[in-house]
């Protein structure tokens, strides 16, 4: 992001430092929030129920998303250590790894939609581009992880591919209806990412004011887990996802302007 955004006035003035501390209910509750919408969806998959649970599949890839997101920004209130586990965990679940789109995430956030950006560039397309190209989209992201990880991201990479190739072979070679029905419904939303995490919060933003978009009201918010405050997670990223909607009070107070594009 520009330095000249950050420094701001009207940024700088929003209070947000109170809202980085969890407290151990928040903690627990953040950890185990996605593991009901898991359970469901495959309970539902082993008795051949496929469709009813695309729907619970789908809320915990979102619902892990935003616990992946809090863990590469160290915004769980736990150790960094505590952190890298969570993104092993969600690895082996969610199929890919989480370090290695730690590295584009991080990076992202500091050249916002630029050219490179490669996290960002689907924003940059229609979005029917950005769901047709979306297979790409997790293979350019651990192509460019693996050339620019040093020294332990680089052996956390490997070894959450390993484990996420372990888990797909796994589902070829025993015949589990629920394990089968897991690694296609977490590889699709792998290939829906690029639309569903990218372009609906960047499309037809730049790299000025404002770069992304948000989401304002309590029902919308509550049913996508507060996953499009994301103009705010980009001005304050150690905030973690359960206290966004209090700084968005706050921003709104201060700069408006910066939040006046919606996701929907």
């Amino acid at each position: 992001m520009r330095p000249e955004i950050l420094e701001d006035p009207r940024i700088r003035s929003v209070q947000w430092k109170d809202l980085t501390s969890l407290s151990s209910t928040e903690i627990a509750s953040e950890l185990l929030l996605s593991l009901p919408w898991l359970l469901v969806s495959l309970w539902m998959a082993s008795h051949g129920w496929f469709a009813l649970a695309l729907g619970p599949s789908f809320m915990f890839f979102l619902v892990g998303l935003r616990q992946v997101h809090n863990a590469y920004h160290y915004a769980l209130g736990l150790s960094r250590r505590g952190c890298d586990w969570v993104m092993f965990a969600l690895s082996a679940l969610m199929l890919g790894s989480m370090h290695a789109v730690q590295i584009n995430h991080l990076h992202h956030h500091r050249h916002c939609l630029g050219e490179e950006d490669v996290e960002g560039a689907s924003a940059r397309m229609p979005a029917w581009k950005a769901i047709v190209v979306g297979p790409l989209f997790p293979i350019r992201l651990h192509v460019n992880a693996l050339k620019k990880a040093r020294g332990a991201s680089f052996w956390w990479i490997v070894v959450e591919l390993m484990v996420s190739a372990a888990v797909v072979v796994a589902a070829i070679a025993i015949p589990s209806v629920w394990l089968r029905y897991h690694v296609a419904a977490m590889s699709v939303g792998q290939c829906l990412t690029a639309f569903f995490a990218v372009w609906t919060v960047h499309h037809d933003c730049d790299s000025g004011t404002p770069f992304a978009r948000t989401l304002r009201g309590l029902l919308k918010n509550s049913a996508t887990y507060n996953m499009f405050f994301h103009v705010e997670h980009h001005l304050f990223p150690a905030v973690p996802t359960c206290h966004l909607p209090q700084l968005a009070e706050r921003l709104d107070r201060a700069a408006p302007e910066f939040t006046r594009l919606r996701v929907f």
